[in-house]
């Protein structure tokens, strides 16, 4: 199983920028579909962006054309570019890695304040 572990988060102001990473050991990174998925407070986990093996991305409604997901199989990392951000994109931003079985990152904390 792949071990997760995400960085990048923080405060920023509304409009700002941030690039989350998630960097995984342990497996063969290029064969796991990798996402980000996020958390508010009480709001369930939900689905922000994907990518496939081949680099075929998804996006959430909520994110498309202000974020991009991106993966790099020589440094076993998937970042999440988040432009244009708005306090309702705070969160914990998890990293998820599938392949046959999910693995989850511990979450990094994004706040989006003035």
């Amino acid at each position: 199983q792949v071990q997760l572990v995400e960085s990048g988060g923080g405060l920023v102001q509304p409009g700002g920028s941030l690039r989350l990473s998630c960097a995984a050991s342990g497996s063969v990174f290029s064969i796991y579909f990798m996402a980000w998925y996020r958390q508010a407070p009480e709001k369930q986990r939900e689905f922000v962006a994907g990518i496939t093996t081949g680099g075929r991305t998804n996006y959430a409604d909520s994110v498309k054309g202000r974020f991009t997901i991106s993966r790099d199989n020589t440094k076993n990392t998937v970042y999440l570019q988040m432009n244009s951000l708005k306090p309702e994109d705070t969160a914990v931003y998890y990293c998820n890695a599938n392949y046959l079985v999910d693995s989850w990152g511990q979450g990094t904390q994004v706040t989006v304040s003035s």
